[in-house]
């Protein structure tokens, strides 16, 4: 069994540990928030990531099938026209997804 002081410098390094961890991303961060690289990327990178996404979204589907392309086609028409709308990315993603899940459950089904 460990001595009592040897317990307290364990503690203490596990502490020590712990706390640097945790504090380590904020003391990264801080010069980072002045800096116009990042909020330039934080200006364009909400853009780049949807059409990276919409990209990859639709990347499988064929323009043989036309059946296949109503659901993304209507469900991509209602993420841009909410985008335009309202300018608020999380109800566009919400909106599309659910027009895009409610297309592909009904016109698939059949």
């Amino acid at each position: 069994m460990p001595d009592t002081p040897h317990v307290f410098a364990a503690v203490a390094v596990c502490v020590a540990i712990t706390f640097g961890l945790r504090a380590l991303p904020f003391a990264v961060l801080t010069p980072l928030r002045t800096s116009a690289v990042v909020h330039y990327l934080n200006a364009r990178m909400p853009v780049g990531v949807m059409l990276i996404l919409t990209v990859y979204t639709l990347r499988d589907l064929s323009p043989a099938a036309p059946r296949q392309l109503v659901a993304p086609a209507i469900a991509l028409a209602v993420t841009l026209g909410l985008h335009h709308w309202r300018h608020h990315a999380v109800l566009s993603i919400f909106g599309g997804t659910a027009v895009h899940v409610a297309l592909a459950s009904t016109l698939t089904s059949h």
